[in-house]
């Protein structure tokens, strides 16, 4: 399906969870100096406005990164991202995972960015023009499949559905354990929406399964309005580096007060 568009969404509590955890991550694998390669699933528009119609009717990044900005300290590398995207594109411009890896990496770094819809896509190649980053009209299963290994081969996979595809939910574990077979150094990210009747369970089943040592981390926070399903925002990092365990908790406290 390609009816799902991320600007009704961006910048709301479950973008909020999956970028800090992203931004800290790329944050740590740039402390060494060797390339990393950056590979999306799911890559959106990359570039959003806050002030558009989508967000306002939504009111989600109201709910959102607006109130969420201040639980992170300035030299947080998803405040960095924020500011620096803010200080290009204006105040209330928010941008996606693509944007957010781009304003961390550095030009040595490799990016793959796959997305299905054409006029994200369009969008996409649009918000990230860079001689180091490459954007797909393409299945984003497909394609990791056809660049892994990667070179180089250090690196981070962040497969980040619409979910709208219900076969998702089975395809993504048997795809990550294909992955991880022919790019077992590469950190693999997984977002996954909590909902009230729960579908992911058992796709988090069989990912326990395919990876024991995986890190889960789950927040929970209000729906963003009545009747709304989500109730909370979950990733499974497959290799995650090394003290994401600790900062993970950090977030999740900040999380916690929503619902005091």
């Amino acid at each position: 399906m390609l009816s799902y568009q991320h600007a009704y969404h961006a910048g709301n509590l479950a973008d909020v969870h999956k970028h800090a955890v992203l931004g800290w991550c790329l944050d740590y694998l740039t402390r060494k100096p060797k390339p990393l390669t950056y590979i999306e699933t799911h890559a959106g528009r990359g570039l959003y406005d806050l002030s558009g119609t989508e967000s306002l009717k939504t009111g989600e990044a109201a709910k959102g990164i607006s109130l969420a900005s201040a639980w992170f300290a300035p030299d947080h590398p998803y405040a960095r991202a924020l500011a620096q995207v803010q200080a290009t594109h204006g105040p209330t411009a928010y941008p996606g995972s693509p944007l957010i890896a781009q304003t961390l990496l550095r030009e040595t770094d490799r990016l793959h960015l796959a997305d299905l819809h054409p006029q994200e896509n369009a969008a996409l190649k649009q918000a990230v023009r860079a001689p180091n980053t490459r954007v797909y009209l393409e299945d984003g299963f497909a394609l990791i499949q056809s660049l892994c290994p990667p070179d180089p081969r250090r690196g981070l996979l962040l497969i980040d559905p619409s979910w709208e595809v219900k076969t998702d939910y089975a395809t993504v574990p048997k795809t990550m354990a294909q992955v991880a077979r022919k790019w077992n150094v590469g950190v693999m990210i997984l977002w996954y929406p909590l909902l009230t009747d729960a579908p992911h369970a058992p796709m988090l089943r069989a990912l326990q399964d395919h990876f024991p040592d995986g890190l889960r981390h789950e927040v929970t926070f209000p729906p963003a309005r009545d009747g709304h399903r989500m109730t909370g925002s979950g990733l499974f990092i497959v290799n995650p580096p090394w003290g994401l365990d600790e900062a993970s908790k950090t977030l999740s406290d900040q999380f916690a007060k929503l619902a005091t």
